[in-house]
């Protein structure tokens, strides 16, 4: 109701003279507010290169996904194993990451810790603990502004050292068959 008032109002008041807001309120509009989006910090996206590798020298990283409930954008958040990353005030950092293989039902887990950092405020740690793709709301973050999960774990094997050729598996004779053991009469 309000609307369909308002608006014959002030196109009544622009049409009889009024050069501004001010003339027509006795105020000034406020400027429009500026919409900030929660982006990482840097211009560039952390790589999986970047990541540490683990024992075994594979370096992984967590594809997250983060959503600005005000704004209702969502980022993809690439997290390199062991490379705090910036989203917001939201500081992330994946320590380890895993997908099953292909032929086992699909399932991605990453072990993550978030931290806020707000300005003039010492940093507090907000997660900790392991997400799961398939279950996010199973272990999520309780944020009031934003959520993340996991989508997937990127990871780059180290070069693995040649295998032996045809000639060298030739020379390797293969064990003795175990004698199958004989099955005894049965006495009665």
């Amino acid at each position: 109701m309000i609307r369909r008032i308002a608006i014959p109002v002030v196109a009544v008041a622009l049409c009889a003279g009024a050069a501004d807001a001010t003339q027509l309120f006795g105020r000034a509009p406020a400027p429009p507010a500026a919409v900030a989006s929660p982006a990482p910090s840097s211009a560039t996206e952390p790589a999986l290169a970047e990541a540490h590798p683990d024992a075994h020298g594979v370096k992984r990283m967590a594809v997250l996904r983060a959503l600005d409930k005000i704004s209702g954008r969502t980022t993809d958040i690439n997290a390199p194993a062991g490379v705090p990353v910036r989203y917001g005030p939201l500081i992330i950092t994946a320590q380890y990451c895993y997908t099953v293989p292909p032929q086992e039902p699909p399932e991605t887990t990453a072990f993550l810790q978030i931290d806020e950092a707000k300005p003039g405020q010492p940093q507090k740690r907000l997660f900790s603990g392991w997400m799961f793709a398939s279950t996010p709301a199973l272990n999520g973050l309780e944020h009031p502004t934003y959520d993340v999960w996991v989508i997937t774990c990127k990871t780059e094997e180290p070069a693995q050292p040649d295998a032996p050729g045809p000639a060298t598996a030739a020379a390797v004779s293969p064990a003795a068959p175990a004698a199958a053991p004989t099955a005894e009469p049965a006495r009665k």
